[in-house]
């Protein structure tokens, strides 16, 4: 049964200006996210992976209107992000919300959790004042910390600790689309656990969907329904988990897959080692952005950038040789 796409985007691109000179002139572009498309199915996790640097995050805050992109579409239910003013956004920002990667930077360290969890349930007027503080509770109580939690400051709680209260203030709003921008990138790796399965029996209670932005295949593995590899500001393949895993396309996606350490000694994987120089977002080249590191590399690759194509059931990839 076809389920309903809760997230469209379509043809995203974000440049950033480069100014040079003593007047600060603007001389070039960096193209963090040029010409992205995917969707997500209500209730599902599209897993968005790549190297460090490959546009992921400017991608997540873009779809959010944290960052303006610089142009496409973001349709989330049906309703265009970037055709709203700022009334109907406000409105609309309680459906959406974010997690960031940082459990440290991304909470007031002058605020009580209280504030920090209660200023977006006034806002929003979500429930009552008289309701608010057991709603709050109810919240903690979900995350797995305890109501008297409440009066702390976010110094006296560890990592771990924090992101779950990232991800209450995250629920306070009851959004419908998570953005989870490296939410486990910066936690020891027993809390990652902890908190995976967490983020797991909150979208099966709640009917959450999530955009789970990460470098880390092996959780992405965990946690997605589907697949989406990102290179350099585009996406170059997408695909359902268990068909990513066991037929990769593109070269890109084989050698990350080959980078995944294996859990058993006897589990022999042959390594892709990349060779070649990383090509400039700022810069980028008229055909594959991949062709200056792929080992599989022809002379069409060089001059025409490929189209995606269909290779099986609702798998894409861009590249020439498939």
């Amino acid at each position: 049964m076809h389920k309903e796409n809760i997230l469209e985007v379509k043809n995203l691109v974000k440049w950033f200006p480069v100014k040079k000179g003593l007047f600060s002139k603007t001389n070039s572009y960096l193209k963090a996210v040029d010409d992205v498309s995917f969707s997500i199915p209500r209730g599902e996790v599209l897993g968005l992976v790549g190297e460090s640097g490959c546009g992921k995050s400017t991608t997540g805050r873009a779809i959010l209107r944290l960052i303006e992109a610089t142009q496409g579409e973001v349709l989330l239910e049906g309703q265009d992000l970037y055709r709203m003013g700022k009334t109907a956004l406000k409105e609309k920002r309680k459906d959406m919300q974010i997690v960031f990667q940082d459990p440290y930077a991304s909470l007031n360290p002058r605020l009580t959790i209280r504030s920090i969890i209660g200023e977006a349930i006034k806002l929003h007027q979500v429930v009552s004042e008289k309701e608010r503080d057991a709603f709050m509770e109810e919240l903690l109580y979900e995350v797995g910390l305890g109501k008297h939690f409440l009066n702390h400051f976010p110094h006296q709680f560890s990592g771990g600790q924090r992101q779950r209260i990232g991800i209450a203030r995250a629920l306070a709003v009851r959004p419908k689309l998570i953005v989870m921008d490296e939410a486990v990138s910066a936690l020891d790796v027993s809390v990652q656990a902890q908190v995976l399965n967490l983020f797991q029996d909150l979208q099966q209670k709640y009917g959450l969907t999530y955009l789970f932005i990460t470098h880390n295949l092996s959780v992405v593995k965990h946690i997605s329904n589907r697949i989406a590899v990102m290179y350099l500001g585009q996406i170059v393949e997408i695909s359902e988990k268990e068909e990513f895993f066991r037929n990769p396309q593109h070269p890109y996606s084989r050698a990350l897959i080959s980078a995944i350490p294996s859990s058993s000694p006897e589990i022999k994987r042959e390594r892709i080692l990349l060779k070649g120089d990383l090509t400039s977002p700022v810069d980028p080249p008229q055909g594959c952005r991949f062709y200056s590191r792929c080992p599989e590399a022809q002379a069409i690759c060089k001059e025409v950038q490929p189209p995606h194509k269909e290779v099986g059931n609702q798998h894409l990839v861009a590249c020439h040789l498939r």
